[in-house]
């Protein structure tokens, strides 16, 4: 490489040889530093129950996709949405991974700011951001794990109170209860054997909501309903009893970079 330049001929390999130079392990390194100032600020903020709704810190856009956006700068398709963790909309009883990409049920209910976008009712945690347009996918891997619920809510879903858990009242769901899986508890929904990953797979413009069994690409069952708001990625996890999981996790998406001369 002469002068910062990329001779023509030596495309690939020159930007190749320039990203690896730009994504060093140093640079890493800077980044897990980061991540772990932003943590302790965040866990700091987060301590306090007196702080109000403007003073928490937005920690999921800081911190979960701090990483992803380096590689966002330069791929030209994720086939994959990634899905944060939005922490200042987690019940009490909710505890969340460092990296915001798990959950689980805890026997102890923390003290939490009662801000307008936290789950104050029901133990649920969404995604930290919303979708309003085209399509987005992600993969959940529940394990064995004995009750637990993916899908989507509409922005203005009830984060306060009690209701039925319907697609006219906001939320779009799949999940096990009782040793069944179902939307609802009026809608169970068979499957062929037991999930342990679920793909939830959304096209806002054509109003569809898809559950998959992701190992075989098997079809769970698709809502269909006309948008009109943000929809967030939904999650609901009750405790692990004798399960070997103890946690609902997001599986992180692989990002690959295709050059041609």
């Amino acid at each position: 490489m002469t002068g910062g330049r990329c001779p023509s001929t030596t495309l690939k390999t020159c930007l190749t040889s320039t990203l690896t130079e730009t994504l060093s392990l140093r640079n890493f390194f800077l980044i897990s530093l980061l991540e772990k100032l932003l943590i302790a600020r965040a866990q700091s903020s987060l301590s306090d129950p007196q702080l109000v709704s403007g003073a928490l810190i937005d920690v999921a856009k800081h911190l979960g996709n701090l990483s992803f956006r380096v590689w966002e700068k330069m791929k030209d398709k994720v086939h994959f949405s990634p899905v944060i963790l939005d922490p200042n909309t987690a019940n009490g009883y909710l505890y969340l991974s460092d990296d915001l990409t798990s959950v689980r049920n805890g026997d102890t209910k923390q003290q939490l700011p009662d801000n307008p976008e936290r789950n104050g009712f029901y133990v649920w945690v969404f995604g930290s951001e919303g979708f309003s347009s085209g399509k987005h996918s992600w993969e959940v891997e529940v394990g064995d794990l004995p009750h637990w619920y993916v899908g989507l809510v509409k922005e203005s879903v009830d984060r306060k109170g009690d209701f039925k858990f319907l697609p006219e009242n906001g939320i779009i769901r799949l999940g096990l209860y009782k040793g069944k899986y179902a939307e609802s508890l009026a809608n169970i929904i068979k499957v062929k054997k037991s999930l342990q990953r679920i793909r939830v797979q959304l096209d806002y413009d054509r109003g569809e909501v898809s559950f998959y069994d992701p190992e075989d690409m098997s079809h769970i069952y698709t809502h269909r309903d006309t948008f009109t708001e943000k929809l967030f990625p939904y999650f609901f996890v009750r405790d692990a009893a004798d399960a070997k999981a103890s946690d609902i996790k997001i599986n992180k998406s692989e990002v690959s970079l295709l050059f041609s001369d």
